[in-house]
């Protein structure tokens, strides 16, 4: 079985322009990576994908360090 290491959500920066969060586990642990230098801005739909992608990811993480 694969499990899936990295997660992409949709999101846009300040000026409205369209970004992404990066979702990953690396050596047992997740990481969330922002648009460089901008803050993130999520729409409600957005935010349910980004808890998602993190509880997903949180599995996989305590997965990794059995």
């Amino acid at each position: 079985m694969v499990v899936r290491r990295e997660w992409i959500v949709g999101c846009r920066d300040v000026a409205g322009r369209r970004r992404s969060l990066t979702v990953l586990v690396n050596q047992g642990q997740v990481v969330v990576i922002s648009p460089p230098g901008e803050a993130a801005v999520l729409a409600p739909l957005e935010v349910g994908e980004l808890r998602s992608a993190l509880r997903q990811a949180a599995m996989a993480a305590v997965g990794a360090e059995l």
